[in-house]
C-alpha cells in the first residue's frame, strides 16, 4: 500500500467517524429539534479554528457484547478552538452514539481536554448529551466520572467552567455540571440524579421527567441552572455572551472594551427609587442605567428573585453586581438569597471581577421556616464571602439598609472600598416604625394622643438615625451623592482601584459556613 492509498484509508475512517452514529441518528437528533455534537462545535467555535483530539479513542469493554460494538471517538468530541479569537477547551458528548454513554476512554477524553485548560489557563466548556453511564464497563464507568469530578474540582476558582445541558443529563453525570461555574439548560433538556421511574419505585411519588428535570424546575425550585435557553442555538449563544465578561483564567483581568469618554449625569436615576421606604420599584432598572448600553446579564434570573446578581460593563469594565430587589418580597435577604449572593460574590473574586452593590434591604426575613432551615448559618455565607473577597468592592446605599442585612450587603466594615449613599438612604439598626415601638413603647402609651405622639417620635427617630449624614460623619459612608452621578462616580472608582492589592494572613483557607 503505497501512501496516497494510505491517505485515502485514513480519510475514509475520518470521515465515517465523524457522523457519528450514523444518518439515521443524525435525523433523529435534528427531529428532536437538537444539534449534533459536531455541529454544536460549528457553531460555538470560529470558523476552522477547532482542533480536534482523540478522534481515533476505542473503547477496551469487551464484556455484554462490547467487543464487538464500534462507538466513534467513543461517544465525545473533544479538543480545543477559539470563541471571538480567545482560546477554550471543549468536550461534546454526541448522543448519536451510544446515547453518548459514558465509559473509561469516555471520560479519559474528557478528563484530557480539562487538564489542558490548566495548563494553558483557558476556560473549559462541556456540552452534556448522555443516557448515563455505560453500564456495560462498571467500575470502570464510574471511576471515569470520579476522575472528571477530581479535575472539575482541580480546575474551579482557576479557569471559568461552562456546562450546556442540551439533553439528558442523568445520575452521576449530574454533578460534574454542579461542580461547574455556570449550567445553561435548553427547553427540552433534562438533568436529575434519579429519574421519575425510579423515584417512584423507591418512594410511590410520580412525577413527569419535565416537572423534576426540567429548566423550570432545576432554575426556580431547586437553583441548580443558572440560565435557560430556548434551543441549543440560544444555548451556545448565551455561552458565548457569558464568555465575554470573563477572564481566561484567574490570573488575567477580564477583558476591557473600549470606553466612552465623557459620563453625562442621568437625571432619570433621581426618579426611579422612590422616597416612600414601601414602595416598590424594579432595581434592574437601576442597574441599566447605571451600566454601559444598559447591557445587563442577569444570572439565575427565576431563583431567589429578591435577589438580583450578573454580569455587566462599567466603561468597558467588566463588574459583578449584587442588588436587593425591592418589587419581590420588599428585597429581603433569606436562605436562597443568601446562597445565590454568596456563589456569586466567590466566582467574580476567584476570577478578578470587581463587585458593585446595591442596597436597599429592609432585613433577614424572619419566620420559624427561615430558622429551622438555617437562616444564620446561610446569611454568614454573605457576610464571610463579601469579607474574603479582595476584588474591588463598591456599595451603592439606595434606601432601606436596616440591621445585620445592612452588614451583609457589604458595608464599610466588610472591608468595601467604597461606599455610597444617596440622599434617599436609611441606615439604622431597624426601621424608624419598629424601633419606636421598642424603644417609645411606655411612653407611647401613656401619652394623651397615642398616634400622633408615634408619629412625631418616628420622625425623630428617623431624622435623628436613619439618614445618611449620621452613617457619613462616622466615616460608615464615603460620599452621598445625587443619583443621576453614580455612573461617573462608579467609574472612577473603578479606575481608581483597579490597582488594588490585598495582604491578607497566611493561611491554607477559611472555612466557609455549609
Amino acid at each position: 500500500m503505497n501512501i496516497d492509498q494510505k491517505i485515502q484509508e485514513l480519510n475514509q475512517r475520518k470521515d465515517e467517524i465523524q457522523l457519528g452514529g450514523g444518518v439515521a441518528r443524525i435525523e433523529k437528533q435534528h427531529e428532536g429539534g437538537s444539534l449534533t455534537a459536531r455541529e454544536r462545535l460549528n457553531v460555538l467555535l470560529d470558523q476552522d479554528s477547532f482542533q480536534e483530539t482523540g478522534l481515533f479513542a476505542r473503547h477496551r469493554g469487551t464484556l455484554f457484547g462490547m467487543a464487538e460494538k464500534e462507538m466513534h471517538a467513543d461517544g465525545v468530541v473533544t479538543g480545543a478552538g477559539s470563541v471571538n479569537s480567545r482560546l477554550v477547551h471543549i468536550a461534546c458528548q454526541d448522543f448519536t452514539v451510544g446515547g453518548g454513554s459514558v465509559g473509561e476512554i469516555h471520560s479519559a477524553k474528557i478528563v484530557q481536554m480539562m487538564q489542558s485548560s490548566l495548563k494553558t489557563g483557558s476556560p473549559f466548556i462541556m456540552i452534556n448529551d448522555s443516557g448515563g453511564a455505560r453500564i456495560q464497563e462498571g467500575i470502570d464507568s464510574l471511576s471515569g466520572y470520579g476522575k472528571v469530578f477530581y479535575n472539575n474540582v482541580m480546575l474551579s476558582g482557576v479557569v471559568p467552567q461552562i456546562s450546556l445541558i442540551c439533553g439528558p443529563c442523568a445520575g452521576g453525570a449530574a454533578y460534574s455540571p454542579a461542580l461547574t461555574d455556570f449550567i445553561i439548560q435548553t427547553k427540552s433538556a433534562r438533568i436529575f440524579i434519579t429519574g421519575p421511574s425510579v423515584i417512584k419505585a423507591v418512594t410511590g411519588e410520580e412525577v413527569s421527567s419535565e416537572d423534576l428535570g426540567g429548566p423550570a424546575a432545576q432554575m426556580n425550585i431547586s437553583g441548580v441552572v443558572h440560565f435557560i435557553a430556548e434551543d441549543d442555538m440560544d444555548a451556545i449563544a448565551i455561552c458565548k455572551r457569558l464568555l465575554s465578561f470573563l477572564p481566561s483564567n484567574n490570573l488575567e483581568d477580564p477583558p476591557r472594551k473600549e470606553a466612552e469618554e465623557t459620563i453625562l449625569p442621568d437625571k432619570q436615576l433621581n426618579e426611579i427609587v422612590p422616597v416612600d421606604p414601601k414602595q416598590s420599584y424594579d432595581v434592574r432598572d437601576v442597574i441599566g442605567h447605571v451600566v454601559d448600553h444598559a447591557d445587563f446579564m442577569e444570572v439565575q434570573a427565576f431563583f431567589a428573585s429578591n435577589i438580583v446578581i450578573g454580569f455587566a460593563r462599567l466603561q468597558g469594565r467588566s463588574v459583578g453586581i449584587v442588588a436587593n430587589q425591592p418589587c419581590v418580597m420588599a428585597g429581603v435577604l433569606d436562605i436562597n438569597a443568601s446562597d445565590k449572593a454568596a456563589r456569586f460574590i466567590r466566582f467574580c473574586n476567584a476570577f478578578n471581577i470587581p463587585l458593585l452593590t446595591f442596597v436597599d434591604v429592609p432585613g433577614f426575613l424572619p419566620g420559624v421556616e427561615q430558622e429551622y432551615g438555617g437562616i444564620i448559618r446561610h446569611g454568614a455565607k454573605m457576610l464571610f464571602a463579601y469579607s474574603a473577597a479582595t476584588v474591588p468592592k463598591i456599595t451603592v446605599i439606595m434606601r432601606k439598609a436596616y440591621g445585620g442585612a445592612y452588614l451583609a450587603m457589604c458595608c464599610k466594615d466588610l472591608d468595601a472600598d467604597r461606599v455610597i449613599s444617596w440622599p434617599t438612604a436609611e441606615i439604622a439598626v431597624m426601621g424608624a416604625e419598629g424601633a419606636v415601638d421598642v424603644i417609645f413603647r411606655n411612653e407611647i402609651k401613656k401619652a394623651e394622643d397615642p398616634v400622633l405622639r408615634r408619629q412625631e417620635l418616628i420622625t425623630e427617630y428617623r431624622d435623628t438615625f436613619s439618614t445618611p449624614y449620621v452613617s457619613a460623619s462616622r466615616l460608615h459612608v464615603d460620599d452621598i451623592i445625587e443619583p443621576a452621578d453614580t455612573r461617573r462616580y462608579l467609574a472612577l472608582a473603578l479606575d481608581i482601584l483597579h490597582s488594588k492589592r490585598e495582604f491578607r494572613p497566611q493561611k491554607k483557607h477559611g472555612l466557609i459556613p455549609l
